[in-house]
């Protein structure tokens, strides 16, 4: 059995790709809903009334699928000061707590975030300016953190899966400290 066709890393693989595809999406519609605001102003002297309010339902979609992407890529931010507090020899069970914790919280806020989506569709809540539902927006973001807890949940039981630290600043960060330590 390969890598690939193990269940995991297709959905794994699935959800990064679907998260990149909205992502690009949205910072295309972001662009162009900018770009047409400009035009508007240099052309007639003011801007569209609608602009704004899309280009920032845009950037939401960009940051809840960009939450992903950072996940899927080992480089979201997270405290890395009491990575040397335990010894070395812990870090696989950690690893894997680590995640199932990152899991579960994703998990607990995704729920808030269907309650709050449900809430404002009863409610019949709309943009004042585009006169649009707004929970169609907000429904990104249980999404986003139930793509989350998928993502963790998959790493805390199959910690091969996971990315390796990514972030070039805390690498670099990293190994100053371990060519300090072996001086």
């Amino acid at each position: 059995m390969s890598s690939s066709s193990f269940w995991p890393v297709r959905v794994l693989n699935g959800l990064q790709r679907l998260e990149k595809y909205l992502v690009i999406a949205a910072f295309l519609l972001l662009v162009t809903v900018v770009f047409a605001d400009v035009v508007s102003r240099e052309i007639t002297g003011a801007g569209l009334y609608w602009a704004s309010r899309l280009g920032l339902w845009a950037n939401v979609l960009i940051v809840m699928a960009g939450f992903g992407l950072a996940s899927s890529e080992g480089v979201h931010l997270r405290p890395r000061f009491t990575d040397s507090w335990l010894p070395a020899s812990w870090e696989p069970l950690l690893c894997r707590l680590q995640h199932l914790c990152m899991a579960l919280f994703c998990g607990a806020i995704g729920l808030l975030a269907v309650r709050v989506v449900f809430t404002t569709w009863q409610l019949g809540e709309v943009s004042v300016d585009l006169y649009l539902p707004i929970w169609p927006v907000q429904a990104f973001l249980p999404l986003a953190f139930a793509t989350a807890f998928l993502r963790h949940l998959l790493y805390a039981f199959f910690p091969e899966l996971r990315p390796a630290d990514g972030n070039a600043m805390t690498t670099a960060v990293t190994e100053q400290q371990s060519g300090e330590s072996q001086a």
